[in-house]
């Protein structure tokens, strides 16, 4: 009966070869889920500390100082004092966070890409512009905050600046994390040091459009907010700074916002916010944590590919006119809408599609 059974199982499986072919199916099916799960995990970490780290951590380091452990909250407040300048003086970038393994699953969630148009000289600074905002700027985030997509070896010698708003680094344990993968703040002060007091082989990168850009995103829609932008080409002027333009196929694809129309109540509303904070609160949802057919924060698995475009040659004008700001404000518009022209329809987008500037 024994060697019944064993005949039986045999013939039930089939041969060595096939058991062995559906364990290996197997494994790998097992492996994909689980690195599907290990990607929306390193999202789901990233959408958290973009929305609310900074004001919980602020709540709990306020209740430790009223618990037995005050004294450790305490003394990392008399560190907060006595280091509070450091994001302004190009802060404090850690190579081992950059290369933190969940980067990778966060670029492979997407998945997140970029690419390189143009060697970089080492010997000069640059500021890049980045376009559009998107919800989050979540490109601009894997691309230049970590080495997930590979920037450190796509531009060697290069150190980018991923440049955001100044009040995210008056919170506390937040302002430590941003600055470990070498973010800044989006303010004059912290850009004349990395331009001026750091050296050469600086790139900071600017969402032009900021918060007013956001208020429009959606997919399907190309648009970006820069005909006025014209601070960060003074700023390049000042410094000697060349201008990069950088555009990011499908960032406005992977949430869907609630548009409010100018005039409304719910833009009077925004505009007020970003007037007087610098933010402005979109409403918008993504893909639920456990289905992408329900609501959620998490963003919807759309490719994000950006692209790095011609450095254009900006000269050292300590106090450059009007008329001279508007001449290379008018070369970085036309540089990017060519870049958009250039790379539209390798990356989904009809012949046709036309990139509106506001």
């Amino acid at each position: 009966c024994k060697c019944n059974f064993i005949s039986f199982l045999f013939l039930s499986l089939g041969t060595g070869s096939n058991i062995l072919s559906a364990l290996q199916d197997l494994f790998w099916l097992l492996k994909s889920k689980v690195e599907k799960q290990l990607q929306i995990i390193s999202v789901l970490q990233w959408v958290l500390t973009f929305l609310i780290m900074g004001i919980a951590c602020t709540l709990i380091l306020m209740y430790i100082l009223c618990t037995d452990c005050w004294a450790i909250a305490a003394l990392y407040l008399a560190w907060l004092v006595f280091d509070w300048n450091t994001p302004k003086k190009g802060g404090r970038r850690s190579q081992w966070v950059r290369n933190w393994a969940i980067w990778r699953y966060f670029r492979d969630y997407f998945p997140i890409r970029l690419v390189k148009t143009h060697n970089l000289l080492t010997t000069r600074n640059y500021i890049f512009g980045y376009h559009p905002h998107g919800i989050m700027g979540l490109g601009a985030f894997c691309n230049f905050s970590t080495e997930a997509t590979g920037v450190s070896q796509k531009f060697p010698g290069i150190r980018p600046y991923l440049a955001t708003l100044a009040g995210n680094f008056r919170m506390p344990i937040l302002r430590d994390y941003l600055m470990s993968g070498g973010i800044c703040p989006v303010n004059r002060d912290s850009i004349d040091y990395i331009l001026s007091k750091n050296g050469s082989g600086n790139a900071i990168i600017i969402v032009v459009g900021g918060a007013a850009e956001s208020l429009n995103c959606t997919p399907g829609k190309n648009s970006v907010t820069l005909r006025n932008r014209k601070g960060f080409v003074k700023l390049a002027l000042r410094h000697g700074a060349d201008l990069v333009p950088v555009y990011s196929f499908g960032e406005n694809e992977v949430y869907q916002q609630v548009i409010f129309e100018e005039g409304s109540w719910g833009r009077w509303v925004q505009k007020k916010f970003q007037k007087h904070i610098g933010f402005a609160p979109c409403i918008f949802h993504g893909r639920g944590l456990f289905s992408s057919n329900t609501w959620g924060l998490l963003p919807y698995s759309k490719p994000i590919t950006t692209v790095v475009g011609e450095p254009i040659t900006i000269p050292k004008i300590d106090n450059p006119s009007q008329k001279e700001v508007d001449f290379y404000h008018s070369m970085y518009v036309d540089a990017l809408i060519k870049l958009f022209d250039k790379y539209k329809s390798k990356f989904g987008l009809p012949e046709t599609e036309v990139l509106e500037v506001n």
